[in-house]
Protein backbone atom coordinates (compact mmCIF):
# COMPACT_ATOMS: atom_id res chain seq x y z
CA UNK A 1 0.00 0.00 0.00
CA UNK A 2 1.45 3.28 -0.84
CA UNK A 3 1.10 6.32 1.42
CA UNK A 4 -1.77 7.83 -0.13
CA UNK A 5 -3.65 4.65 0.22
CA UNK A 6 -2.57 4.45 3.45
CA UNK A 7 -4.05 8.06 4.24
CA UNK A 8 -7.30 7.78 2.76
CA UNK A 9 -7.79 4.55 4.32
CA UNK A 10 -6.30 6.02 7.86
CA UNK A 11 -8.40 4.96 10.71
CA UNK A 12 -6.25 5.62 13.26
CA UNK A 13 -4.82 9.56 14.80
CA UNK A 14 -5.63 12.38 12.97
CA UNK A 15 -3.10 12.79 9.65
CA UNK A 16 -2.89 16.53 8.61
CA UNK A 17 -1.15 16.60 5.02
CA UNK A 18 -1.55 18.80 2.07
CA UNK A 19 -2.13 16.36 -0.40
CA UNK A 20 0.23 16.84 -3.18
CA UNK A 21 2.47 16.13 -0.66
CA UNK A 22 2.29 12.53 -1.03
CA UNK A 23 3.80 11.81 -4.38
CA UNK A 24 6.84 13.54 -2.90
CA UNK A 25 6.86 11.40 -0.27
CA UNK A 26 7.16 8.26 -2.40
CA UNK A 27 9.39 9.92 -4.70
CA UNK A 28 12.40 10.60 -1.75
CA UNK A 29 11.46 8.01 0.70
CA UNK A 30 10.57 4.68 -0.35
CA UNK A 31 14.12 3.42 -0.70
CA UNK A 32 14.08 3.49 2.93
CA UNK A 33 11.43 1.30 3.36
CA UNK A 34 11.89 -2.22 5.34
CA UNK A 35 15.07 -0.91 6.41
CA UNK A 36 16.61 -0.04 9.58
CA UNK A 37 16.11 3.60 9.55
CA UNK A 38 15.65 6.04 11.98
CA UNK A 39 12.86 9.30 11.49
CA UNK A 40 12.50 12.46 12.97
CA UNK A 41 9.39 14.44 12.32
CA UNK A 42 9.45 17.95 13.89
CA UNK A 43 6.12 18.99 14.67
CA UNK A 44 3.37 15.78 16.64
CA UNK A 45 0.02 17.43 16.40
CA UNK A 46 -2.29 14.79 16.66
CA UNK A 47 0.11 11.69 16.27
CA UNK A 48 -1.35 10.32 12.81
CA UNK A 49 1.30 10.89 10.95
CA UNK A 50 3.74 9.17 12.92
CA UNK A 51 1.46 6.14 12.97
CA UNK A 52 1.88 6.30 9.33
CA UNK A 53 5.43 6.64 9.04
CA UNK A 54 5.59 3.18 10.81
CA UNK A 55 3.22 1.61 8.75
CA UNK A 56 5.16 2.98 5.77
CA UNK A 57 8.76 2.40 6.63
CA UNK A 58 8.11 -1.41 8.40
CA UNK A 59 9.06 -3.17 11.35
CA UNK A 60 12.70 -2.10 11.56
CA UNK A 61 12.14 1.69 11.67
CA UNK A 62 12.78 3.86 14.61
CA UNK A 63 10.13 7.04 14.68
CA UNK A 64 11.01 10.18 16.66
CA UNK A 65 9.09 13.03 16.92
CA UNK A 66 9.23 16.00 18.44
CA UNK A 67 7.07 18.81 19.63
CA UNK A 68 6.92 21.67 22.29
CA UNK A 69 4.02 21.01 23.68
CA UNK A 70 3.80 17.84 26.59
CA UNK A 71 0.57 16.70 25.80
CA UNK A 72 1.94 15.39 22.85
CA UNK A 73 3.64 12.38 24.62
CA UNK A 74 0.65 10.96 25.26
CA UNK A 75 1.07 10.12 21.34
CA UNK A 76 4.10 7.73 22.30
CA UNK A 77 3.97 3.85 21.86
CA UNK A 78 6.37 1.02 20.63
CA UNK A 79 8.47 2.24 18.40
CA UNK A 80 7.23 5.60 18.00
CA UNK A 81 8.69 7.87 20.80
CA UNK A 82 8.17 11.52 21.60
CA UNK A 83 10.69 13.98 22.78
CA UNK A 84 9.57 17.24 24.61
CA UNK A 85 11.74 20.12 22.93
CA UNK A 86 12.26 23.69 21.52
CA UNK A 87 13.38 22.33 17.48
CA UNK A 88 15.79 25.39 17.58
CA UNK A 89 17.34 24.26 20.75
CA UNK A 90 20.87 23.20 19.44
CA UNK A 91 20.77 21.40 22.75
CA UNK A 92 17.90 19.74 22.91
CA UNK A 93 18.13 18.61 19.45
CA UNK A 94 21.81 17.14 20.62
CA UNK A 95 20.16 14.70 23.20
CA UNK A 96 17.69 13.79 20.45
CA UNK A 97 20.95 12.54 18.32
CA UNK A 98 22.64 11.15 21.00
CA UNK A 99 19.59 8.98 22.33
CA UNK A 100 18.49 7.42 18.80
CA UNK A 101 21.78 8.38 16.56
CA UNK A 102 22.47 9.76 13.10
CA UNK A 103 18.45 10.32 11.88
CA UNK A 104 18.75 8.96 8.59
CA UNK A 105 15.53 11.12 7.50
CA UNK A 106 14.21 14.58 9.15
CA UNK A 107 10.94 15.57 8.06
CA UNK A 108 10.25 19.48 9.57
CA UNK A 109 6.71 20.19 9.92
CA UNK A 110 6.75 22.01 12.74
CA UNK A 111 6.41 25.73 14.19
CA UNK A 112 6.84 26.47 10.48
CA UNK A 113 8.57 29.50 11.78
CA UNK A 114 11.58 30.92 9.53
CA UNK A 115 13.88 31.31 12.65
CA UNK A 116 12.78 27.64 13.88
CA UNK A 117 13.27 26.26 10.25
CA UNK A 118 16.80 27.71 10.13
CA UNK A 119 18.32 26.87 12.98
CA UNK A 120 17.24 23.12 12.33
CA UNK A 121 18.25 22.77 9.31
CA UNK A 122 22.01 24.18 10.54
CA UNK A 123 21.73 21.84 13.41
CA UNK A 124 20.48 18.64 12.01
CA UNK A 125 21.09 18.61 8.47
CA UNK A 126 25.25 17.94 9.15
CA UNK A 127 23.94 15.08 11.67
CA UNK A 128 22.06 13.35 9.40
CA UNK A 129 23.64 9.79 7.80
CA UNK A 130 25.65 10.03 4.81
CA UNK A 131 22.73 9.57 2.43
CA UNK A 132 19.65 11.22 4.48
CA UNK A 133 17.15 12.80 3.60
CA UNK A 134 15.97 15.93 5.25
CA UNK A 135 12.36 17.55 3.89
CA UNK A 136 11.00 20.83 5.33
CA UNK A 137 7.05 20.92 4.55
CA UNK A 138 4.60 24.11 4.27
CA UNK A 139 6.96 26.92 3.27
CA UNK A 140 4.40 28.67 2.24
CA UNK A 141 4.71 30.25 5.23
CA UNK A 142 7.81 31.69 3.77
CA UNK A 143 6.18 34.10 2.15
CA UNK A 144 4.25 35.21 5.61
CA UNK A 145 5.09 37.61 7.29
CA UNK A 146 3.59 36.37 10.93
CA UNK A 147 5.55 33.63 10.38
CA UNK A 148 9.17 35.45 9.62
CA UNK A 149 8.79 35.23 5.92
CA UNK A 150 8.36 37.81 2.80
CA UNK A 151 9.09 37.44 -0.58
CA UNK A 152 12.77 37.75 -1.21
CA UNK A 153 13.24 38.53 2.50
CA UNK A 154 16.66 37.30 3.81
CA UNK A 155 15.44 35.99 6.91
CA UNK A 156 13.09 33.20 4.66
CA UNK A 157 14.23 29.89 4.65
CA UNK A 158 13.46 29.92 0.89
CA UNK A 159 16.17 32.45 0.90
CA UNK A 160 18.27 30.05 2.33
CA UNK A 161 17.49 27.52 0.07
CA UNK A 162 18.73 29.82 -2.73
CA UNK A 163 21.76 30.52 -1.31
CA UNK A 164 22.21 26.83 -0.88
CA UNK A 165 21.57 26.36 -4.60
CA UNK A 166 25.02 28.57 -5.25
CA UNK A 167 26.61 26.47 -2.51
CA UNK A 168 25.62 23.19 -4.15
CA UNK A 169 27.69 24.61 -7.60
CA UNK A 170 30.77 26.48 -5.67
CA UNK A 171 33.28 24.26 -7.53
CA UNK A 172 31.97 25.62 -10.77
CA UNK A 173 31.98 28.87 -9.97
CA UNK A 174 35.88 29.51 -11.04
CA UNK A 175 36.63 31.07 -6.96
CA UNK A 176 33.69 33.38 -6.49
CA UNK A 177 32.42 31.17 -3.65
CA UNK A 178 34.10 29.10 -1.14
CA UNK A 179 32.79 25.47 -1.01
CA UNK A 180 30.92 24.68 1.70
CA UNK A 181 29.44 21.75 4.10
CA UNK A 182 26.27 21.79 1.42
CA UNK A 183 28.62 21.62 -1.34
CA UNK A 184 30.51 18.72 -0.20
CA UNK A 185 28.20 16.47 1.74
CA UNK A 186 24.80 17.88 -0.81
CA UNK A 187 23.78 15.45 -4.00
CA UNK A 188 20.90 17.49 -4.94
CA UNK A 189 17.86 19.67 -4.15
CA UNK A 190 14.42 19.44 -5.52
CA UNK A 191 11.96 22.40 -5.02
CA UNK A 192 8.21 21.89 -5.08
CA UNK A 193 5.18 23.97 -4.20
CA UNK A 194 5.75 24.56 -0.31
CA UNK A 195 8.15 21.61 -0.05
CA UNK A 196 12.02 21.34 -0.17
CA UNK A 197 13.93 18.23 -0.21
CA UNK A 198 17.46 17.82 0.65
CA UNK A 199 19.43 14.55 -0.61
CA UNK A 200 22.66 14.40 1.45
CA UNK A 201 25.48 12.29 -0.20
CA UNK A 202 28.68 12.87 -1.85
CA UNK A 203 30.51 13.62 -5.44
CA UNK A 204 34.02 11.93 -5.25
CA UNK A 205 35.32 12.91 -9.00
CA UNK A 206 33.52 15.92 -10.59
CA UNK A 207 34.62 15.06 -13.89
CA UNK A 208 32.54 14.81 -17.30
CA UNK A 209 33.44 11.76 -19.47
CA UNK A 210 32.73 9.81 -22.38
CA UNK A 211 32.35 6.66 -23.75
CA UNK A 212 32.16 4.96 -27.23
CA UNK A 213 33.66 5.55 -30.78
CA UNK A 214 33.03 8.35 -32.57
CA UNK A 215 30.65 7.93 -36.20
CA UNK A 216 32.35 10.54 -38.04
CA UNK A 217 35.26 12.73 -37.49
CA UNK A 218 35.91 15.52 -35.18
CA UNK A 219 38.11 18.80 -35.86
CA UNK A 220 41.01 19.57 -34.42
CA UNK A 221 39.16 22.57 -32.02
CA UNK A 222 36.25 20.50 -31.29
CA UNK A 223 38.81 17.67 -29.46
CA UNK A 224 40.72 19.76 -27.76
CA UNK A 225 37.35 21.22 -26.10
CA UNK A 226 36.87 17.79 -25.14
CA UNK A 227 39.66 17.54 -23.43
CA UNK A 228 39.41 20.31 -22.03
CA UNK A 229 35.71 20.08 -20.36
CA UNK A 230 36.86 16.94 -19.10
CA UNK A 231 40.30 18.28 -17.24
CA UNK A 232 38.38 20.86 -15.49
Amino acid sequence: MNLWQDFKTNQGKIIYKWQHYFPIYEKHLCAWRNKTVTVIEIGVFHGGSLQMWQRYFGPLATIVGIDINPECLRHEEPGIHIRIGDQSDPAFLQSVVDEFGAPDIVIDDGSHQMQHLRSSFLFLYPKLSKNGIYVVEDLHTAYWEEYGGGLCKPESFISLSKQFVDALNADHARGALVPDFITRHTFGMSFYDSVVVFERGTIPIKMAVWSGRLSQPVSLPAVKEIETATAT
